[in-house]
């Protein structure tokens, strides 16, 4: 059975997200959350930011994450940690982005491989290995989500083509 990763709930978060805004000076901010994702939105000095965390950003880093209550708690104490920067006076937040923003772009790879939570295009096996990981977590037999396992049934017969068009173009 899969446990929260973080005590308490959406309250005591929601209590914490309120003071690190005051503590940034946010007046006016939003949050969301669903079952499989959240997100907090606000403006500071002038400029709007997002904050978004999903289950299957979760797992493309190896988290098991399982709650969204627990998503949240990760987005807020993030904002905690950016917060504690301001306040010591290493960054500020516009400048911290702005330095995020001069990041090279990453290479775009098919949506198909996205999908399946690589950042890069994987050999046959790491495909197939993802799959099989995927698959057995979210199968309706198991109790997992039939769209999610629909989804990953696509990308993952998408992602094959690609790389058997890929093996065949090399030779």
């Amino acid at each position: 059975m899969a446990r929260k990763k973080y005590s308490g709930g959406f309250e005591e978060y929601e209590s914490k997200l309120k003071r690190v805004m005051e503590r940034l000076g946010v007046k006016q901010y939003k949050y969301d959350w669903s079952r499989n994702e959240c997100f907090i939105e606000f403006t500071y000095k002038n400029q709007y930011y997002r904050f978004e965390h999903s289950l299957h950003k979760a797992a493309e880093h190896k988290q098991n994450i399982h709650y969204s209550s627990d998503l949240f708690a990760q987005l807020v104490k993030t904002l905690e940690d950016i917060a504690r920067m301001v306040e010591r006076g290493i960054y500020d937040l516009s400048t911290w982005i702005e330095g995020m923003k001069t990041l090279p772009p990453k290479k775009q790879i098919p949506q198909c491989f996205v999908t399946l939570g690589f950042d890069n295009i994987p050999s046959m096996d790491e495909l197939k290995n993802r799959f099989r990981i995927l698959a057995k977590e979210s199968h309706p037999d198991s109790g997992g989500n039939p769209e999610l396992f629909c989804l990953y049934k696509s990308a993952y017969e998408e992602a094959e083509m690609c790389l058997r068009e890929e093996q065949k173009n090399e030779k």
